[in-house]
């Protein structure tokens, strides 16, 4: 390996190039070989030889791309978009390889971010600031010049919006990430960045969305619960303010814990929104 550079991982799996110079390729069947991920490149190897990916070359991190009956078949891989070509890269291991591919292209680089941009839903007067980009496991770690230190766990995303916005006296793709802090306070997180950094983090926390999405079919009680909790109500002031006995707010609890909606934060039904909670909330907001 050259000068300063490190591996990240080293992994048996598969490999395929679906979309060449923009055109997609015909009978493509996966190729089983050696994967290898340093901090400056991937390497795919097989019996055809050998093929590297500088990570610099590296424009984007797509989503699915079955082009086939062969490559649907297989449930985790990693799409690579390489200027007009598409590599799908499927690790035995592939969620440990996604995160440290994702370290491997975010880790350290300069961000510019607003903390707390929304805080209980209202709009504050933050201003942007620099920061460094670290990618744990799990969770996008925020350290900003001002001392403040920001965790974002993946599976605490609300929701991500985007869109270009004049940040610094530059247009700048800005990503808006709604989620926690420890005390449950609901709050906005504003990114932004060099434009190839922000798409690679926008596929990193698009992925978190994904996991908070969910199809529930509530009743009108529980919305009502919903509701009440997402404007700030304490669990405990819930049964008066919706108008039910304890026990059927309980009762409530209990489904929307099961349905991964809320989280129990003490053993007598302190509760409070997850992201999915959240998502749900805004979207019945919304409607009304």
């Amino acid at each position: 390996m050259s000068e300063g550079e490190q591996k990240l991982a080293d992994d048996q799996g598969k490999f395929a190039r679906v979309v060449k110079d923009g055109r997609k390729l015909n009978d493509i069947e996966w190729q089983s070989g050696r994967i290898i991920l340093s901090n400056k490149r991937i390497v795919l190897v097989s019996n055809d030889g050998k093929r590297t990916i500088p990570l610099s070359n590296v424009d984007g991190l797509k989503g699915r791309v079955d082009v086939n009956q062969t490559i649907a078949r297989v449930s985790g891989y990693v799409s690579l978009q390489v200027g007009k070509d598409v590599t799908l890269v499927a690790p035995n291991d592939t969620e440990a390889f996604k995160n440290k591919l994702y370290g491997a292209l975010l880790n350290q680089q300069v961000i510019l971010t607003k903390h707390p941009a929304v805080e209980g839903g209202v709009v504050q007067d933050t201003q942007w600031k620099k920061g460094r980009l670290k990618i744990g496991d799990e969770r996008v770690e925020l350290a900003i010049s001002d001392g403040q230190f920001v965790e974002i766990p993946l599976d605490d995303i609300g929701g991500v919006d985007e869109g270009n916005r004049t940040v610094m006296d530059d247009e700048r793709l800005v990503l808006e990430v709604e989620h926690t802090e420890d005390d449950g306070t609901s709050v906005q997180t504003h990114i932004s960045g060099t434009h190839r950094h922000t798409v690679f983090l926008r596929s990193l926390l698009r992925e978190g969305e994904q996991r908070a999405e969910v199809n529930a079919d509530l009743s009108e009680r529980e919305h009502e619960v919903l509701m009440a909790l997402y404007s700030g109500v304490s669990p405990f002031e819930i049964p008066n303010f919706v108008g039910m006995d304890v026990e059927k707010v309980e009762e409530v609890y209990d489904r929307l814990i099961e349905l991964e909606i809320l989280e129990e934060v003490r053993v007598r039904k302190e509760v409070r929104l997850k992201a999915r909670g959240r998502n749900i909330a805004s979207d019945v907001m919304d409607e009304r």
